[in-house]
């Protein structure tokens, strides 16, 4: 039994119906959570040691690592039911819908800084570190995540019938006879 179908087991009925239907959209973000860990202690790491110096360097390192894991995690867990294309394909799709999804994520932060003015020495330090967070790491985030979700979903794994898909439909179909 997967992990996920033993959670669902212990979660009572009407979440249940709600969570088995947005399957995909959960192991979607439990892998953006689990990148987004990936890409800051990556980050936190490289720039408090080797790269003390060069933190846009670190972080860039950070999303590179982040992305391909994010690749293997949505391509082998959160996606695996869709697909059909060969893999070279594939993963040109996902780092290109990747690609635009920063150029999303930093479009907030880029309106913060430039359009709000929301930088020294037009607001205070703790002013302007508050509205980065909020338009780069999470306002951005999200927007990105959204796009991600849609782009992944559209291009990069289309509901075209898989080598798995078949035996995803038995073992659902197995676990609705013995309920």
């Amino acid at each position: 039994m997967a992990v996920v179908e033993s959670v669902l087991d212990h979660v009572p009925e009407p979440l249940r119906a709600v969570l088995i239907k947005h399957r995909e959209l959960l192991k979607f973000a439990v892998v953006g959570g689990t990148t987004f860990v990936v890409d800051n202690g990556i980050w936190y790491l490289l720039k408090l040691t080797v790269l003390e110096a060069k933190p846009t360097t670190a972080k860039g390192i950070a999303i590179i690592i982040a992305t391909i894991v994010s690749y293997v995690l949505n391509r082998e867990w959160s996606f695996r039911t869709r697909g059909g294309r060969e893999r070279p394909h594939e993963a040109a799709l996902f780092f290109l819908v990747s690609g635009v999804a920063v150029v999303v994520n930093l479009i907030p932060l880029y309106a913060s800084r430039n359009v709000f003015n929301l930088e020294v020495p037009h607001v205070s330090l703790l002013v302007q570190e508050v509205a980065d967070f909020a338009s780069g790491s999470v306002l951005g985030m999200l927007l990105a995540m959204a796009f991600r979700f849609w782009g992944f979903k559209r291009w990069v794994f289309p509901d075209e019938l898989g080598d798995r898909r078949g035996e995803d439909a038995a073992v659902g179909n197995e676990r609705r006879v013995r309920a």
